[in-house]
């Protein structure tokens, strides 16, 4: 029975690292992006842009 609840310990560091490993991956293209001059200033502006449509479309679904 000990075996089973150390398994089951080992569930939420796995899902934090497999998440992490995600994130990585998915913003490795945009740094990557940002070595090219002419995106140093588009990427930042798409970015601020997409947080602000997110949390308009948010605000509005919850009515706050």
């Amino acid at each position: 029975m000990s075996d089973f609840w150390t398994n089951i310990s080992r569930y939420p560091r796995f899902f934090i690292s497999s998440l992490a490993g995600s994130i990585l991956i998915i913003l490795t293209p945009f740094k990557n992006l940002l070595k090219i001059q002419k995106f140093q200033i588009l990427v930042p502006i798409l970015l601020l842009s997409f947080v602000i449509l997110l949390a308009f479309i948010l605000i509005n679904m919850t009515a706050i």
